[in-house]
């Protein structure tokens, strides 16, 4: 019985394991080539949903500048700004869009996309009694704002202060962004 050398046995592994490989690519291309189109219009619309929460009517793209890296796009509509921010939260970038009216007030807020710990700072978004009026006390804000362990006028959310700050930040930044439009 003849054996096979090991440089030739390594040799018809390292094949294998390439065409193994080649294969998986291959088929993750082609899946991403047919789910990506509809990824990217459920994230145009989730984007759209936010801008219709925060500013009525909704808004157009402008063009906008930041200095910050926090703030992502500025929608303008009639009645003001729909502004999207991404601050680092506890455990990643929290997406969110801030309304803002004319006169420099936030109109509202809301939580596009998260990475936060579930049953803590994930709360901010949740449609529960705790993340809606978390949200709620920012309607009618301006100038800076921080949480009240920060001396600000937001109650943070229970064990989730870096969370509440993130989103703090995040309004923050839409309010100076749109006080930069004028």
């Amino acid at each position: 019985m003849k054996t096979e050398s090991s440089a030739a046995y390594i040799a018809r592994l390292a094949i294998t394991l390439l065409l193994i490989t080649a294969v998986v690519a291959a088929g993750l291309a082609c899946v991403n080539a047919v789910t990506a189109p509809e990824i990217e219009a459920l994230n145009v619309q989730k984007t759209q949903n936010a801008v219709e929460a925060v500013l009525p009517g909704g808004g157009e793209e402008i063009a906008f500048t930041d200095d910050s890296g926090i703030v992502s796009t500025i929608y303008k509509g009639q009645s003001g700004y729909a502004v999207e921010v991404t601050p680092a939260g506890f455990n990643g970038t929290v997406t969110m869009m801030v309304g803002v009216d004319n006169a420099g007030q936030v109109l509202g807020i809301s939580i596009v996309n998260h990475t936060e710990t579930a049953g803590l700072g994930a709360e901010a978004a949740s449609q529960g009694a705790a993340g809606t009026a978390f949200r709620s006390q920012f309607a009618g804000m301006s100038g800076s704002v921080s949480v009240s362990k920060d001396g600000g006028q937001v109650d943070a959310l229970t064990g989730a202060t870096i969370t509440s700050r993130a989103v703090c930040a995040g309004v923050n930044a839409a309010l100076n962004a749109v006080s930069k439009l004028g």
